[in-house]
């Protein structure tokens, strides 16, 4: 975390609940850094999905954030030390790497119920699930682009080339409207009904059994040529 965060050291930065059967939540919890994704919110969560890819009793996870924001993106904060401190450089890429691993290569199906702005990091966090439930709220852009790099391949994946080119080459905001025409998801609902809106598709994926969802996902990732431990600079 930075120094100026003032998430208590005490609180979990994803809590993690078991809403239905099959079904576990994890929920960014940095509320008041609009759940940015800093190093130490990136390798909780990839301990948990590590955690949840072996629980035999798990079938889908879904994935949402805490307060009115799904995610502003990475903690802009930690960059500024890049420069200053190489060793925390590596530390900050290789959280990174993990993280992203972990989300695109997911063994079982994941849900994105988008409470909100998902924005940089956070729009890609949202493209690297399989399913995204909106409300109404949400809107996604990748400002970002204008000095650093796009997570590019999955958002082509799910919206083709000329699209994702557009919106990784300028930058521009998409509301959940416009997201629905794009096919980034076929679910917006108003916010107060996103919780049972993504929990309802949720159950759905979660009627089948485990083997066959295990299977249904290694498909869907051997097609989308997700495989290997992709470095986060070369999706």
């Amino acid at each position: 975390m930075s120094a100026t965060d003032t998430h208590p050291a005490d609180e979990p930065l994803v809590l993690v609940d078991r809403p239905l059967d099959g079904v576990v939540r994890f929920t960014l919890n940095r509320p008041a850094k609009r759940n940015a994704l800093s190093i130490a919110l990136r390798d909780e969560l990839s301990d948990h999905l590590e955690a949840v890819a072996d629980d035999e009793t798990a079938r889908v996870v879904v994935i949402t954030g805490a307060g009115d924001t799904f995610s502003a993106g990475f903690d802009l904060a930690e960059f500024d030390r890049v420069l200053d401190d190489p060793a925390f450089g590596e530390r900050l890429w290789a959280s990174s790497d993990r993280y992203h691993h972990r989300v695109a290569t997911f063994p079982l199906p994941t849900v994105a119920a988008v409470n909100g702005p998902a924005i940089a990091g956070g729009f890609d966090l949202a493209v690297l699930c399989d399913v995204r439930v909106l409300a109404t709220t949400a809107r996604f852009a990748h400002p970002e682009y204008t000095f650093a790099q796009v997570v590019y391949g999955p958002l082509r994946e799910i919206v083709g080339g000329g699209v994702a080119r557009e919106l990784a080459l300028t930058g521009r905001t998409v509301d959940a409207d416009e997201a629905r025409r794009l096919g980034f998801t076929t679910t917006v609902v108003p916010p107060r009904e996103l919780g049972s809106a993504a929990l309802g598709v949720a159950a759905m994926i979660a009627q089948a059994p485990r083997a066959q969802l295990l299977a249904h996902k290694a498909k869907i990732l051997r097609m989308a040529g997700m495989g290997g431990e992709s470095p986060t600079l070369e999706l």
